[in-house]
C-alpha cells in the first residue's frame, strides 16, 4: 500500500451528472469524498428533461438555481400513436397540473447541467478533485486503491459512475448483461416557427419514438428522433436544412417551419443491465449500472435516483458507525436499485419493442393501454406520479 495514497471516506470514479451529483451530496455531508474524472462534455445536441424528484435533488445540492433559468418546464405531455396501426387510439394528454406539480420536470441542455454541477465541486468544502482518468481499481478488506495515471487514491468505498464502459465495474468483476437494437437516435436542437406551450410530444412511429422538448424562450425545442440505424445514418449525413425539412415533416408541422439551431449527435440504441449494482467496496449508479433508448426521460433520472439513493445508505452508515463500504451496508441500496433499474429497464425495453412489430395483438394490447391510461382517470394518475418519481423508497433528498 502506498504510503503516499490520499485517503476518503468514498471515491466517485466519473465526471458526468450522477458522479457529480453524488460526490456533492456526500461532501455537504461532510464526508471526506473524491471525485476523480476528467471533465469533457460532449456537444451532441442532447439534453435532459430533469423530473420533479431530479429538480427537488438538485436544489438540495444548490445547483438548480443556476440551472433554472436555461431550463424550461414540461407542463403537458402528448403522445401521439403514428404506427397506422389498425388499433391507433387518439392522442393521449397528460397534465402535470392533475397530480399537483406545475411540471412533471424541466428539460435543459446537458453540457449546460454537468458544467453547472461542476461549478458548483470546485466550490463545495471537503471534496477533492481528480482531473485524471482511473487507470486501475485493488481492494482489500479495508479498503480500495484506485490507480490513477499519476499515483493513487484511497477509499473505504468506490462509486463506478464512469458510464457504460465503465472500467470500474469491469476492474470489480461485476457480470452485465448488454444487448442492442436495430435503431440509432439523433439528437440535436431545434427553432421553430409555432410556439411549443411547454408541451412535450412524442410519436410514436414504426421505427420508435420521435421526440420533442421544450427549450426555454417558447420557439425552440431538442429532438430525439428513433429510427432504424441506416435511415440514422442518412439523416445524420443530411445538410441542416435538408434535415430540418424531414423532421417537419415527421413532425406533422405542428410547430411550422423548423430550422437546426445546435449540434446534432448521432446515437447507437443499446441496452445494459447489471446482476447487480455492488461488488466488494465498489457500488455503481447511473449508465455503469443500467443503460437503454432515450424513451421517456428516464436515463439520467434513475443515474440520479442511484446519486441520491448511494447518498443515504452511506451517510446512514457513518452515522452509526459503520463502514460505508461493506456488503452490509451496501445491502439495501442494492436491493432497492437492482428493483426500480430492472422495472424501468423492462418498461422502455417493452414500449420500444413493441413499436417495432406490427403483429396485430401488440398492436392491441399497447393501443388498449394508451388508451385506458386516457380514459381511466385514477389510473392515469398513479402512471404519472410513478413516471416522475417512485413512491415507494425515494431517496431523502427527492421527497
Amino acid at each position: 500500500m502506498d504510503s503516499a495514497s490520499p485517503r476518503f471516506d468514498v471515491a466517485v470514479v466519473g465526471a458526468g451528472a450522477a458522479g457529480l451529483g453524488l460526490a456533492l451530496a456526500l461532501a455537504r455531508e461532510g464526508i471526506a469524498t473524491a471525485l476523480v474524472g476528467r471533465h469533457a462534455p460532449v456537444a451532441d445536441g442532447r439534453t435532459v428533461a430533469l423530473l420533479d424528484g431530479s429538480v427537488r435533488f438538485l436544489g438540495a445540492l444548490g445547483a438548480w438555481a443556476d440551472v433554472a433559468p436555461h431550463a424550461a418546464p414540461l407542463a403537458e405531455l402528448h403522445i401521439v400513436d403514428d404506427t397506422g396501426s389498425l388499433f391507433r387510439p387518439p392522442p393521449a394528454r397528460f397534465v402535470a397540473t392533475e397530480i399537483g406539480l406545475d411540471a412533471f420536470g424541466w428539460n435543459v441542455e446537458s453540457a449546460r447541467l454537468v458544467e453547472s454541477l461542476r461549478a458548483q465541486a470546485r466550490s463545495v468544502p471537503g471534496l477533492t478533485l481528480f482531473e485524471s482518468d482511473a487507470v486501475g481499481l485493488e481492494r482489500d478488506a479495508d479498503e480500495a486503491r484506485i490507480g490513477l495515471e499519476e499515483g493513487t487514491v484511497s477509499a473505504r468505498l468506490v462509486v463506478g459512475a464512469d458510464g457504460a464502459r465503465s472500467r470500474m465495474r469491469d476492474q470489480a468483476g461485476i457480470a452485465t448483461k448488454d444487448w442492442s437494437y436495430p435503431q440509432a437516435a439523433i439528437t440535436t436542437l431545434l427553432a421553430h416557427e409555432r410556439p411549443h406551450r411547454d408541451v412535450s410530444t412524442e410519436f410514436h412511429t414504426r421505427q420508435g419514438p420521435f421526440t420533442l422538448v421544450p427549450l426555454p424562450g417558447g420557439h425552440r425545442s431538442s429532438l430525439v428522433w428513433v429510427t432504424g440505424a441506416g435511415a440514422a445514418r442518412r439523416l445524420a449525413d443530411l445538410p441542416d436544412a435538408d434535415l430540418a425539412c424531414a423532421i417537419e415533416g415527421q413532425a406533422q408541422s405542428m410547430l411550422g417551419a423548423i430550422r437546426i439551431d445546435g449540434p446534432r449527435g448521432l446515437v447507437p440504441m443499446r441496452g445494459l443491465s447489471v446482476a447487480s449494482p455492488v461488488g466488494a467496496r465498489v457500488a455503481l449508479i447511473g449508465e455503469a449500472a443500467h443503460a437503454f433508448p432515450p424513451i421517456g426521460a428516464q436515463g439520467l433520472n434513475l443515474g440520479l435516483r442511484d446519486a441520491a439513493a448511494l447518498r443515504d445508505s452511506v451517510l446512514a452508515a457513518i452515522s452509526d458507525g459503520r463502514d460505508p463500504g461493506s456488503r452490509h451496508a451496501l445491502s439495501g441500496f442494492a436491493r432497492s436499485r437492482s428493483l426500480d433499474a430492472r422495472l424501468r429497464t423492462v418498461a422502455v425495453d417493452t414500449l420500444n419493442r413493441s413499436l417495432l412489430t406490427s403483429l396485430l395483438p401488440v398492436d392491441a394490447l399497447r393501443g388498449l393501454g394508451l388508451l385506458a391510461m386516457t380514459t381511466i382517470g385514477p389510473l392515469r394518475r398513479i402512471v404519472m406520479r410513478e413516471g416522475v418519481l417512485p413512491r415507494l423508497g425515494a431517496p431523502s433528498l427527492m421527497r
